[in-house]
């Protein structure tokens, strides 16, 4: 990046008033990064910003309403962790369904020599997958189950051309069909909570959720309550509510796989993701048309 552009670091405080006025009014565009939010204060430093290149497919954190009103374009990562998140997602749903983090360490803690033969688990080939949210993730996902010969319903704004899966417009009646549920619809205002107590609750005591998508998508108190209760049979998260310091309750659980939000993070997905964000900011100071705008 310090190669391609004359970088200023942006402060750790999160105080863009540390910053010089003179490099405050030379700054053009954004490089953003992480999951904090950009809102219309720090935008509003920046007299003449015109580009937020994103580095991450999800752009719910930057207040993208104040951007367009400004004329600040929004720029983001999709498609190419698209397969790492559908792999993790595939993968939390096998190690969580079979147990494997427990039998693991049944045999390392020397259990399986003490207790003997570690307790039975659920079999996935034939069961019932619901998808909640059918983009390019939640279809990468079916996709990757449908080999399993799992059973695919989905939940979306509109029925797909998903020959063989079944629609549903409500996420009650798509989690009450669910063994495993899977949260996968994107961030933001439309989907705060959307994930709700009467949605949870629908998964059942047999069933189990796993959410992809973000922290924000839950009613994260009333999965908590939930697992402890076992009103459902396990959770696997890869997102919460106030990453990285999550709720110290989840740590308490014995039914819960607990991932630090790196659905995406592999070497290869994040050197693409990195490219893809330096293209755009290429081509917005070349005066060229952006690769993937948000706005």
């Amino acid at each position: 990046m310090n190669e391609l552009f004359t970088v200023h670091q942006f402060p750790a405080s999160g105080n863009a008033a540390e910053l010089p006025d003179e490099v405050r009014e030379q700054v053009c565009a954004f490089a953003f990064k992480g999951h904090s939010h950009l809102g219309a204060e720090i935008m509003d430093a920046f007299p003449n910003l015109a580009l937020v290149a994103n580095y991450g497919v999800g752009y719910d954190t930057i207040d993208v309403a104040h951007a367009v009103s400004r004329g600040i374009q929004v720029t983001n990562t999709p498609d190419v962790l698209t397969n790492d998140v559908a792999d993790l997602a595939v993968g939390m749903v096998l190690s969580l369904n079979r147990g494997i983090g427990g039998a693991s360490d049944w045999v390392t803690s020397g259990q399986w020599g003490s207790a003997g033969a570690y307790p039975l688990q659920r079999t996935l080939s034939g069961a019932s997958v619901g998808i909640a949210g059918l983009g390019r993730i939640g279809r990468a996902i079916g996709n990757r189950l449908q080999g399993f010969e799992t059973d695919i319903h989905y939940y979306a704004r509109s029925q797909k051309d998903t020959p063989g899966w079944t629609y549903h417009d409500s996420l009650v009646s798509l989690a009450a069909t669910s063994d495993i549920f899977i949260v996968a619809v994107s961030g933001g205002p439309d989907t705060l909570e959307i994930i709700s107590s009467e949605v949870i609750a629908a998964v059942g005591a047999d069933g189990l959720l796993i959410n992809i998508a973000r922290g924000s998508t839950m009613d994260e108190e009333a999965l908590i309550t939930a697992l402890q209760s076992k009103q459902i049979r396990g959770a696997a998260l890869d997102v919460y509510n106030n990453e990285p310091n999550i709720d110290s309750r989840f740590m308490q659980l014995d039914n819960v796989l607990l991932q630090p939000h790196h659905s995406s993070g592999t070497i290869e997905t994040r050197k693409k993701m990195g490219a893809l964000q330096r293209d755009n900011l290429s081509a917005f100071f070349a005066g060229k048309p952006l690769i993937t705008p948000v706005t």
